[in-house]
């Protein structure tokens, strides 16, 4: 009787046991159970919390009924607007046009230009940009007779609309190539350079914009190719419409590439472009007037290289065709040549600030000296100087100063002496 009052005893704890264990395992199922719940619930909080931050921050506009509608639903598929206005004075004491009555006049002139940018990108396949370009005023520019002028950016268009550029560009996913045409700028696609290509921020002088010696189109009809080798090396080919007329397309044009070689040195970027030309439209030879439907060709270099955090530098040269001129012109240039620094402002304080220095000349070709005797064709000197001060994130003014000794190579109509430049630029970004 003992024995089985011992083993009933036995057997009650041991089932006590194993419900305990029971218990205490569907306990903690259920506290598992409610813990995911949870990490659900606040998950989805999350993701209200973030939409509703989107619906706060999303522009909204005010229809003429009072109801209010989503500005994006305006913005047709996501298309981005960029713009900028570029405002210049400038004023020389020497000015020396041939449409002036005499050399060494005192004038002061102004310009502007907006530059619109509507672009679209198409997922990763490729991307679609019209620039829109109206302006007015030239500067002092038609006020001085020299090889090269001194405001890139006047844009004397009678403030009417001016489409500079309008193309498509494809990106390829086979293979490393893009593929863009349209109506383009040869301008900012050949002869490229990081520090001086830009004349809304950096130099205004053209000499330092482009190279004077390659006969680029005006904006016109034209396909560009891009091939990326590989990470080091990249080039370019680019075919536009020489004579810009859009008619008979395939008679003149004119044709360029660029080969871009990208080292690492200094432990910064640089870029060490070859570039080569060639312009079909008609030219004319200095030794003989009546051959006039020559071509001409040439070929240069530009270089820019980041030498500290603070202090970049810049090279161009470039060389053409000396036997023949462009038709419409009464010299022909053969080389050129200009150099340049640039200074990030943090080394004195300002850490959105740039000073621009460059010095460089164009040398007129022989045969244009020697089919004169009278002409001294001397090699045409420059240099600019710029200082951009960042006066607030969407204003920057830039006083500017440019040198010009030997103009029009000492041909000029009113004079040959140094041509000082002295100019403002403001630069409003939007």
């Amino acid at each position: 009787m003992k024995i089985l009052i011992v083993g009933f005893c036995i057997l009650w704890i041991f089932s006590g046991i194993c419900f305990a264990e029971s218990s205490n395992d569907d306990l903690r199922n259920e506290i598992k159970a409610l813990k995911e719940q949870l990490r659900i619930q606040e998950e989805k909080i999350k993701q209200l919390e973030e939409r509703l931050a989107k619906e706060e921050a999303r522009p909204t506009i005010q229809l003429g009924n009072g109801a209010i509608e989503d500005l994006d639903r305006y913005v047709l598929g996501g298309i981005n607007i960029e713009g900028g206005a570029t405002f210049i004075v400038q004023a020389t004491d020497n000015a020396n046009g041939s449409d002036l009555s005499q050399g060494g006049e005192d004038v002061t002139d102004g310009s502007y230009s907006i530059d619109l940018f509507v672009k679209k990108d198409f997922d990763d396949y490729g991307k679609a940009l019209i620039h829109i370009e109206p302006g007015d005023g030239q500067g002092v520019e038609d006020e001085l007779q020299v090889f090269s002028n001194v405001n890139r950016d006047s844009n004397d268009t009678d403030n009417s609309g001016l489409v500079t550029e309008v193309y498509y560009e494809h990106y390829f996913k086979s293979v490393p190539l893009n593929l863009a045409f349209g109506k383009m700028d040869g301008t900012i696609l050949i002869d490229t350079n990081t520090i001086a290509n830009d004349e809304t921020t950096q130099f205004l002088g053209r000499i330092f914009r482009n190279s004077p010696v390659i006969e680029f189109p005006d904006n016109t009809l034209g396909l560009k190719m891009d091939i990326k080798f590989v990470d080091f090396l990249e080039a370019r080919f680019l075919m536009m419409d020489a004579d810009t007329d859009w008619e008979d397309i395939g008679d003149e044009g004119f044709f360029a590439t660029q080969w871009n070689l990208k080292p690492h040195l200094f432990e910064r970027d640089g870029n060490y472009r070859i570039i080569g030309w060639l312009n079909d439209s008609h030219h004319t030879k200095w030794d003989n007037p009546s051959d006039n439907k020559k071509s001409s060709y040439g070929f240069g270099v530009s270089v820019d290289q980041g030498i500290t955090d603070s202090l970049g530098i810049f090279l161009r040269y470039g060389w053409q065709d000396p036997d023949v001129y462009l038709n419409s012109q009464s010299f022909s240039l053969e080389q050129s040549w200009s150099m340049g620094l640039q200074f990030n402002g943090d080394i004195w304080g300002r850490n959105n600030d740039v000073l621009g220095l460059a010095i460089g000349q164009v040398m007129p070709s022989n045969k244009y000296k020697k089919s004169d005797p009278n002409l001294k064709a001397k090699d045409e000197g420059h240099f600019e100087a710029y200082y951009n001060y960042k006066v607030n994130p969407h204003l920057t003014l830039s006083p500017d100063i440019q040198i010009i000794w030997n103009p029009y190579g000492g041909d000029a109509q009113n004079g040959d002496d140094t041509i000082t430049v002295l100019g403002l630029r403001g630069q409003v970004d939007f």
